[in-house]
């Protein structure tokens, strides 16, 4: 555990992960990144982030639908990229 805030990235593409990933630990954010919805709902059970930035856009599942499925049990902020 490293104490920084951590941010779950979930987008299907490389060049938008690459990007935020070098914008956000060079800001001092710890990061998990997922490249569909299945993934990113499992690693936001086990890793709990403090924000999620979310690409409605996902090859296995709507962005609304991952939404709604984090509103079940959780208010953490979520930051839609379109």
């Amino acid at each position: 555990m490293t104490g920084l805030p951590l941010v779950l990235i979930v987008d299907d593409e490389p060049q938008i992960q690459r990007f935020l990933r070098h914008s956000l630990t060079a800001s001092g954010y710890a990061l998990e990144t997922a490249s569909g919805a299945a993934e990113a709902l499992r690693l936001f059970a086990s890793r709990h982030p403090d924000i999620v930035v979310l690409d409605l856009g996902l090859p296995d599942m709507d962005g609304k639908a991952v939404i709604g499925q984090i509103r079940q049990s959780s208010q953490v902020p979520i930051i839609v990229l379109s």
